[in-house]
């Protein structure tokens, strides 16, 4: 406990999911965690859980693909709490299932905005209050889908591949103002995205994809990213960190 005591952490797409698991594993372990969802009731019960366990959270209602509004809630966070130490860019949508030459450019579009355009103005407006307090550390959710092959995510995996090496530049441009900038690639992990991507396949593809058995948990991403958050993994920069049983191993 207290591994992030006294930390400031704003985490996109907080309302449930890995954003929800995350931001109760950061608040327990010290972190006043800012909660930024455009899912009102999502968002604030997670606030409210992390009341209800002795922790410290505001709700902010915003689209992460909106600059003006990503602006807004890094600018009030720092307002707030006169810094941010950790962003953890993990609001992100699934988009339709569909061949390259049958998806709709539409889609394509708020896909890319949602996954990929917002881990870049987020990165855009918290790294200057980074730079200027000393440092922080920045957390971007990719997925598996951006390292290999995944037939009918075209924008999705398009957008993940993107994370990780907007990743892998953040790192080198600021490391030497000791902002850390790391990325997780997720496996098949039980969440809501989950749920509408499998539908009813949920227990064959979970025998057929995922060589340890099982669906990830959410918790087991919220471990990786407080892994990150912390002084623990002060070498770690520049990495997309894979945490999906062995899906890209087989």
């Amino acid at each position: 406990m207290g591994r992030l005591k006294d930390k400031v952490a704003l985490i996109t797409g907080g309302a449930s999911g890995i954003g929800r698991a995350t931001s109760l594993r950061f608040a327990r372990e010290g972190a006043h965690v800012v909660v930024v969802d455009v899912a009102i009731e999502g968002g604030s019960e997670t606030v409210r859980q992390i009341a209800a366990s002795g922790g410290a959270a505001t709700f902010v209602k915003a689209d992460v693909a909106i600059s003006s509004e990503v602006r807004g809630f890094i600018e009030a966070t720092v307002t707030a709490h006169g810094r941010l130490d950790v962003l953890f860019n993990n609001a992100g949508v699934e988009g339709p299932a569909a061949k390259i030459a049958d998806y709709d450019e539409d889609d394509w579009a708020r896909v890319v905005a949602v996954d990929l355009t917002a881990v870049f103005l987020a990165m855009k407006y918290a790294i200057p209050h980074m730079v200027r307090q000393g440092g922080g550390t920045i957390i971007s959710t990719a997925s598996v889908a951006g390292l290999v092959g995944f037939p009918g995510s075209a924008a999705y995996a398009a957008a993940k591949a993107g994370v990780i090496n907007l990743t892998r530049l953040a790192a080198v441009e600021y490391a030497r103002h000791n902002v850390r900038v790391n990325c997780i690639c997720p496996g098949i992990i039980d969440t809501p995205m989950a749920g509408r991507v499998l539908g009813g396949q949920r227990d064959e593809k979970l025998n057929r994809l995922q060589p340890v058995g099982r669906f990830g948990r959410p918790e087991d991403i919220a471990s990786a990213a407080l892994f990150l958050a912390s002084d623990e993994s002060s070498f770690a920069n520049g990495a997309p960190f894979i945490i999906d049983g062995g899906y890209v191993a087989r």
